[in-house]
């Protein structure tokens, strides 16, 4: 069976992918920077699916092992067919009091590891004449919502200028772009998220099943869900200062 590389693999998004990849019969490289996280996944998706899972530890804000990943996804000798690039994080902090440090290392993750990795992958894939990259992107991209938004707006844009770049390659590439979603994500960013409605949030089940539908349908930009797809054409067509007082009224807090 093809090979899929999934970053971000041990919760949320990426676990969803991983999890819906293997149970379809694909092949598997995991990369998290938990490598002990990475193991039981791993052992756990081998029990229950078979196939192989291999496990490469890495922190993709680092640049030599961002450069690990990439040389896993140009071995030809061990093609990877498709490519989810998921690995990411916010930070919860007005950037003008915050870590400038940790808002680089957010843009390395969300867009720097993303445009190498993509590059990596689609060299190959390209000479194969077939072959996916999906880029998880945000909902957020399409808001002013500080440098985690504009680091999504790129992934997004990179997504669709790079699907159409590949047109009649057999090579796809896909933003997907889910709203709230039920995962760590809010936790581990310390973000207060109590007064966001139950109707506003995604399981990661309806994302990753949503992508993959569209993946299908040769898309370059997939939106979860009906909601998503309506506030999503709002965010990007009503005027820009109505967009962003919602967002300052509706952001959620530390």
């Amino acid at each position: 069976m093809a090979t899929a590389l999934v970053t971000g693999a041990t919760a949320g998004i990426g676990a969803a992918f991983a999890e819906r990849l293997a149970a379809s019969g694909w092949d598997l490289v995991v990369v998290a920077r938990s490598t002990d996280r990475l193991e039981r996944r791993a052992q756990d998706l081998v029990h229950r699916y078979g196939g192989s899972v291999e496990i490469l530890g890495a922190d993709l804000a680092d640049p030599a092992q961002c450069r690990q990943v990439e040389e896993r996804l140009a071995d030809r000798s061990r093609p990877i067919a498709l490519l989810v690039n998921n690995a990411g994080f916010g930070t919860n902090t007005r950037f003008s009091v915050g870590d400038v440090d940790e808002e680089e290392r957010q843009l390395d993750v969300l867009v720097r590891a993303v445009l190498r990795l993509t590059h990596a992958a689609v060299g190959g894939m390209v000479a194969r004449g077939s072959g996916a990259v999906v880029n998880v992107s945000s909902v957020s991209g399409w808001i002013p919502g500080g440098s985690y938004s504009a680091a999504k707006a790129w992934v997004t844009s990179f997504s669709e200028g790079i699907s159409a770049e590949l047109a009649g390659t057999g090579v796809r590439v896909l933003a997907v772009c889910p709203g709230f979603t039920r995962t760590e994500f809010h936790e581990r960013a310390g973000m207060d998220v109590e007064a966001i409605p139950d109707w506003l949030w995604l399981s990661v089940d309806q994302v990753v099943d949503g992508g993959l539908a569209d993946l299908r349908r040769g898309r370059s930009v997939s939106v979860p869900m009906a909601r998503y797809k309506v506030l999503s054409a709002l965010a990007r067509h009503a005027p820009r200062g109505a967009v962003r007082a919602v967002y300052l009224r509706a952001r959620p807090k530390r």
